[in-house]
């Protein structure tokens, strides 16, 4: 997990080595209550598993994507690129997220707000338009979802579950 090393020479001449490393979580070990919300737990760290590396693909594809539309100058050349993509994302991960359940859905909806810090109905409405944004909303809460539902680790229990499991996972300790 090292970041990188540097090595400097301090006042005395004395050649120094200072390693950086990234960021790191400690958490104090789970106790749960019962063994219903240990299952609970676990099966969490299951779907945020399955679901987190989803999340960041999708956080390095809105990137590249707003990346390259900034290079496109002209608005229907721009709406082709757009289109052409929904449709190859479709194509690509639509029978892996066919096969995931509702709550790995809810999930993966959660971590790519943890990711991006917007909700993916504001992605949505800005890759693709208020009209397309409201239809995918709809269609989403047609099965429990909400695009528009935020990620709040800080004042909402679920949402600081699913960040220390995702926290841990990066970490490479689950």
């Amino acid at each position: 997990m090292v970041k990188g090393f540097y090595r400097f020479v301090d006042e005395y001449g004395d050649s120094v080595r200072m390693t950086v490393f990234k960021d790191f979580y400690v958490y104090p070990p789970m106790k749960f209550k019962n063994k219903k919300q240990e299952d609970f737990y676990w099966k969490t760290v299951r779907d945020v598993r399955k679901t987190l590396p989803y999340a960041k693909l999708a956080f390095a594809t809105l990137c590249e994507t707003y990346e390259y539309i900034l290079t496109i100058p002209d608005e229907k050349t721009r709406e082709k690129h757009l289109k052409r993509l929904e449709k190859d994302i479709f194509e690509q991960y639509k029978p892996v997220v066919k096969h995931m359940t509702k709550n790995q859905g809810k999930i993966l909806l959660k971590l790519i707000n943890r990711e991006t810090d917007q909700s993916s109905f504001n992605i949505v409405k800005a890759f693709l338009g208020s009209f397309r944004a409201g239809f995918w909303q709809t269609f989403g809460k047609f099965f429990g979802m909400n695009m528009k539902a935020g990620f709040h680790p800080e004042s909402n229990k679920d949402d600081a579950m699913i960040d220390r499991i995702a926290h841990l996972i990066e970490q490479g300790q689950l």
